[in-house]
């Protein structure tokens, strides 16, 4: 060398080229790099002791490119340790792309909430999601304005994290396969076993001090650490969840504050970053999103059965209408023949058994004045059979007694109130005049509006009562027991409309049309403070053109 200096170099590295072995660093799946002096070097020597120890005996010689070739030696090092970092970067962004991309996927394309809600807590606690340890899910109640604990992933102790990360390890599921095991077997579960905790994350909307809402209100999500020793933490929130560090990701869509998840590293106390808070608040959007889109299309289901439902009632009640349109037309038709053919066959008749009467035994014309008898005696029963069969269809009025009708109508229906343990008072009137009304059909209103009243119900009373009130007999019915709204009143006397407690409109609709056919009124009275009164009008008088139909 330049100073007479002599080294015992240990270089193999200055070869043109190696043979298998003569290099430890090479194994057989570098084998092209036997024969290639710079990719050797630029691969493999830079690292090896030997040659670092032959830059080293180098820079003792005090040769002035000793320092050169330390330096260079030392800054192809750490270059090739940076590009090895980012091709491990790269590798991970890779991976969380390609995970990413099968997220969205299932998340777009879904409008099912259970499947939206596993697919995104296994996002979050699957090893090849973002493997957090535990994730709760609280979603928006904008009725009760509050923020309600709905489900939650993840194991409670140490033995169930292993037998349940062994169980994944074991198997070679994606994450759409992982997530669709959770929602079909361990769903309901998870929420069972989370129950505890669920139940008591209830945030109120309104509450903007706490960490929840504050993430929500700021659109950003938050990452606690310390949480048991933070002034601007509820203490028993954090006991609650049990741990000092945790992720609060809001979830928003167009404004519209959707929930909020909470994930945490309860078993393996791994320390949360912010790169993990970046990577996982990239995918709440598409979750908020598909959470919002999911739920409407439950609510829109749920009022497309109801339509389907209302639709079905409606068609089998105007064929109900149609059928009694029919009957009622059918009543008129044979009423209307029945009286015209009546009279002139009782007169024949009434001719026929005097001449008979008249007649000697032994007149050959007597057989024939029989059988003219005997016939009209049979069409005047067929007639008789007629007219009764029309006038039950249709409504025919009489004056009658009104406490007679509510008698009448208490014992039809008193082995049904019997066996729902009601009673039925009636206080009758005295001297109270006959009314001008079709009994059966009167009848009929007054019973069904007690079944209404008692339907449903156990253990109750019903008050009835006639009174005279001027022109009318008032037959009050008093139900103490049911509490009705503005709006389920109006439902209730509307046809085919749904009454959440008594079931459907369409009886006592149609007890109101048939009063109204024979202008009697019906007075509905629901009270905020509970009880319902039906007031039905009775008219005293034949000629009296009633009100119709009132509500209150």
């Amino acid at each position: 060398m330049g100073n007479g200096t002599e080294i015992d170099w240990e270089r193999c590295w200055d070869k043109e080229s190696l043979s298998g072995g003569e290099c430890p660093f090479i194994g057989a799946e570098d084998a092209e790099l036997l024969g290639s002096r710079s990719r050797r070097f630029l691969q493999k020597c830079c690292e090896c002791e030997r040659f670092k120890r032959d830059i080293r005996s180098f820079a003792d010689t005090g040769h002035p490119l000793a320092t050169a070739f330390s330096v260079l030696q030392t800054e192809c090092s750490r270059q090739k340790a940076q590009i090895e970092t980012l091709a491990n970067f790269l590798d991970t962004k890779t991976l969380e792309m390609r995970f990413m991309h099968e997220l969205g996927s299932v998340l777009q394309s879904s409008v099912d909430l259970d499947e939206v809600l596993s697919i995104a807590l296994t996002a979050i606690t699957a090893g090849k999601g973002f493997g957090m340890n535990r994730a709760f899910l609280l979603l928006a109640d904008r009725e009760r304005h509050l923020l309600k604990g709905h489900l939650a992933i993840g194991p409670r102790d140490a033995e169930e994290a292993g037998q349940t990360w062994k169980e994944i390890d074991s198997g070679d599921q994606d994450l759409q396969a992982l997530s669709q095991s959770f929602r079909y077997k361990k769903l309901n579960s998870e929420r069972y076993k989370f129950q505890d905790i669920l139940e008591k994350l209830v945030i109120s909307l309104d509450d903007t001090q706490h960490i929840i809402m504050r993430a929500l209100d700021e659109h950003k999500s938050i990452l606690v650490t310390d949480a048991f020793h933070r002034q601007d933490l509820d203490r028993e929130f954090a006991a609650l969840l049990g741990v000092d560090t945790f992720l609060v990701l809001p979830l928003i869509t167009r404004n519209r504050r959707v929930g909020a998840i909470i994930a945490d590293n309860f078993i393996t106390h791994r320390p949360i970053t912010e790169q993990d808070m970046r990577s996982i608040e990239t995918f709440t959007f598409p979750v908020a999103f598909a959470i919002e889109r999911a739920s409407l299309y439950e609510r829109v289901q749920e009022e497309v059965d109801k339509l389907r439902q209302a639709n079905i009632r409606l068609q089998e009640q105007q064929e109900q209408l149609v059928r009694m349109e029919k009957m009622a037309l059918v009543g008129r038709i044979t009423s209307s023949i029945a009286h015209s053919i009546r009279n002139p066959l009782m007169v024949i008749g009434g001719f026929a058994r005097s001449i008979l009467k008249s007649t000697a035994e032994n007149d050959l014309k007597r057989s024939f004045i029989e059988s003219i008898v005997n016939e009209t005696r049979q069409m005047e029963e067929v007639l008789q059979e007629i007219l009764t069969y029309s006038e039950a269809m249709y409504p025919t009025s009489d004056f009658w007694d009104p406490n007679q009708l509510v008698e009448s109508a208490l014992r039809d229906i008193q082995d049904r109130a019997l066996s729902q343990d009601y009673r039925c008072q009636f206080h009758p009137a005295d001297n109270i005049p006959t009314v001008f009304i079709d009994f059966k059909q009167t009848e009929y209103c007054i019973r069904n509006i007690i079944i209404s009243s008692i339907d449903g119900l156990q253990n109750g009373i019903i008050d009835i009562s006639t009174s005279l009130n001027h022109d009318y007999v008032d037959v009050r019915i008093v139900d103490k027991n049911r509490i009705l709204s503005e709006d389920e009143l109006e439902a209730m006397l509307t046809p085919f409309t749904e009454v959440r407690e008594m079931g459907s409109g369409l009886n006592m609709a149609l007890s109101r049309s048939m009063l109204e056919k024979q202008n009697i009124s019906l007075l509905v009275v629901a009270p905020p403070e509970g009880g319902v009164t039906y007031t039905i009008k009775l008219p005293t008088r034949k000629e009296e053109n009633h009100e119709q139909t009132a509500r209150s």
